[in-house]
């Protein structure tokens, strides 16, 4: 599977610039304390609604221009980077997990767990997720922990439908039935031999994932329930910057801009990885 990526991304030249939007994006959520010119929550009343360097009027040291409390945005974007990159990741493995294992249930055993966990999807699936998550962050109030496990647990879906079937395929397969003929125990069979076979495809949802949960934080951070309001992230520099769109439009549109090339990237690296492990559009 690495070896087909590398290949897959030495033909796909966007694909390449896709790879490496997201290691910049990674490396500056790493390092955000470190790089970051200023304090992303320093505020200095003479210095708002600054310019960015190439306009008049702008501050030395302020490349992207200040809000309208004096804050420097481009600190508050990379600092919000962390914020972005810590929910999509966690909340992509916690939908992945849970998604997982009731696939792999679902599928192998069949009977009334397939038909509860189903009927459980589809029950879920008649409600959106966003408005799901804004129900349940409006009752238990902003905070990263609770965004994460709201987030991570209306994600599950997906995964399980997937999952399912692909182990409803193998199930019959020979190898399966060699397990059940040597005395192999039901979860034995699905640790050993359905969870390796199911990870291209849940490496491929999940990849996309991660760009939808980014999005999901943002809409979320946007309409004040997101994070606390004091940790600086792209959907409350969104939302800062709507009521300045005439007179401070950096706010809003280098936020914006992180959030839409963010979002590109993860789901051009997807669509190059749902290539490679789909045998009927990528040839080996």
């Amino acid at each position: 599977m690495p070896t087909a990526v590398l290949r897959a991304l030495r033909r796909n030249h966007a694909a390449k610039v896709a790879v490496g939007v997201i290691v910049l994006v990674v490396f500056v959520g790493l390092f955000a304390p470190l790089i970051s010119p200023h304090d992303p929550n320093l505020q200095n009343l003479e210095l708002k609604l600054r310019p960015p360097f190439w306009m008049s009027g702008s501050e030395p040291g302020y490349l992207l221009g200040t809000d309208k409390l004096g804050r420097d945005v481009l600190s508050r974007i990379m600092y919000g980077t962390r914020v972005s990159l810590l929910v999509g990741l966690a909340a992509t493995v916690l939908s992945g997990v849970v998604g997982a294992v009731i696939g792999v249930v679902s599928g192998y055993y069949r009977g009334w767990r397939e038909q509860v966990f189903m009927r459980l999807a589809d029950v879920q699936l008649a409600f959106p997720s966003i408005l799901l998550a804004l129900a349940i962050i409006a009752v238990l109030g902003p905070s990263l922990f609770f965004m994460i496990l709201v987030l991570g647990l209306t994600g599950w879906v997906s995964y399980a439908r997937v999952v399912r079937a692909e182990v409803l395929s193998l199930r019959e397969r020979e190898f399966v039935t060699a397990a059940r003929a040597i005395g192999d125990t039901g979860p034995q069979i699905m640790v050993r031999h359905l969870v390796p076979n199911i990870v291209a495809p849940l490496a491929t949802i999940g990849t996309l994932q991660v760009a939808a949960m980014i999005v999901a934080e943002a809409s979320l951070s946007y309409l004040g329930l997101g994070v606390p309001p004091s940790v600086p992230t792209w959907g409350s520099l969104l939302a800062d910057g709507q009521l300045y769109l005439r007179s401070a439009w950096w706010i809003a549109v280098f936020s914006g801009a992180a959030i839409m090339m963010t979002t590109l990237a993860i789901n051009v690296t997807g669509d190059l990885l749902r290539d490679v492990a789909d045998p009927k559009a990528y040839t080996r």
